[in-house]
């Protein structure tokens, strides 16, 4: 068994004045190292499109990842969907990704724009097999992977982005491969990449998308634990057991909390150098403590991060916040969501007595829920989380 996973990542953009999407994404697990990543592309836009959408990704999803075969499942699917008499093309088109224990992925292409395969930085041609399963035609393919593999999928509101406009012919395949490699190398996570994508479909599109637009990008990475503390444990005497089993862990440790950093110089036997600078107002200056590579205060820091979280599962309108502050919200988000794949989080269930205020909007009950949302974000991302709590 090899040390990489899948960092995956989806941005789409409606119609221009549609409130639903027409494309979907679904993205089941198989088990802990195999998934199955569906994008379907519903035809037209509104209501209908987004259920056509929406049902195919969900049918193919569910039956890949009971261990119906590949065949089985695009042939139920092609059987299913009917054909538009007016256009002549089926009323959902899909593309399929199943990512093997992360040794082998498995391409299935029927209608959508065909997916760019980013290795080295450079777009490869990949073999495809074309069968016929149910007078459909579907492209078939299968690539061993390496580490810092890329595959784009995309609906076609992407190759039409700009038609009419600022593009006689649209924003052709070419053209996307070109712009995609120069950002393949810089080490971008998988929503970063989507999202760079779909910011230049809007723009060529005049802010005004002509076709829903969605893509979806799967990064091929090697596994990076880290390891975050949050609180003092509720028990004193459960101090240096917390501390033992944090220090032990592979990976970067972080800190969160002024008495919790403390507690952790006592146990290094280390100075804990404090820092005066707000590079935030609204978040509290970090700490220096050698053996350790990020001190930051605790709750108000931690749930700016979440904040950055909750956006980043969106629209990821804040990452140019984010990704470039000197603060420690800024930096926790930057070694969670972009290097991280396995979390470990330490979370204390002592009581502060200064949030025991009640004119202060801060409480235990709060600090928890923090690190529920936050676990669950990170989830979503795609990461492995532990929690265990003292």
């Amino acid at each position: 068994m090899n040390n990489l996973c899948a960092d995956i990542g989806t941005r789409s953009v409606n119609k221009f004045g549609e409130q639903l999407c027409g494309d979907h994404v679904d993205i089941v697990e198989q088990d802990e190292n195999s998934q199955v990543i569906v994008l379907a592309d519903g035809l037209g836009s509104g209501v209908k499109a987004s259920i056509l959408s929406t049902l195919t990704s969900k049918i193919i999803s569910t039956m890949m990842a009971q261990g119906l075969s590949l065949e089985d499942c695009v042939g139920t699917i092609a059987a299913t969907l009917p054909v538009c008499q007016t256009r002549g093309v089926a009323y959902s088109t899909f593309t399929i990704i199943r990512l093997v224990q992360n040794e082998e992925a498995e391409i299935i292409q029927y209608d959508n724009p065909e997916l760019i395969f980013l290795r080295d930085g450079k777009n490869v041609d990949y073999p495809t097999q074309e069968l016929n399963i149910g007078g459909k035609k579907i492209l078939k393919s299968r690539i061993r992977l390496k580490e810092d593999d890329i595959f784009i999928a995309m609906s076609d509101g992407c190759v039409h982005a700009g038609v009419g406009m600022l593009l006689n012919f649209g924003w052709e395949r070419p053209n996307i491969v070109e712009y995609m490699e120069t950002y393949s190398q810089v080490g971008f996570t998988a929503k970063t990449l989507a999202s760079l994508l779909l910011d230049k479909c809007c723009e060529l599109y005049g802010q005004k998308p002509g076709d829903d637009t969605t893509a979806c990008v799967v990064r091929i990475r090697r596994r990076e634990p880290m390891n975050l503390m949050f609180g003092p444990p509720s028990n004193r005497d459960d101090n240096d057991k917390m501390m033992g089993l944090f220090f032990s862990k592979e990976g970067k440790h972080i800190i969160c909390g002024g008495t919790t950093s403390s507690i952790a110089a006592r146990y290094l036997g280390r100075q804990l150098v404090p820092s005066m600078e707000f590079v935030d107002p609204e978040v509290p200056p970090i700490a220096k403590l050698d053996g350790v590579d990020l001190v930051t205060e605790g709750v108000i820091t931690v749930n700016k991060v979440l904040e950055y979280a909750r956006d980043f599962l969106g629209d990821n309108k804040l990452y140019d916040t984010w990704s470039v502050s000197r603060d420690g919200a800024s930096m926790i988000c930057r070694l969670l969501f972009e290097e991280a794949t396995d979390i470990n989080f330490y979370v204390g269930r002592a009581i502060n007595p200064a949030h025991q205020n009640p004119d202060l909007p801060i409480n235990f009950s709060i600090k928890m829920q923090l690190v529920t949302e936050l676990s669950e974000c990170l989830r979503k991302m795609g990461k492995r989380i532990k929690v265990s709590y003292f």
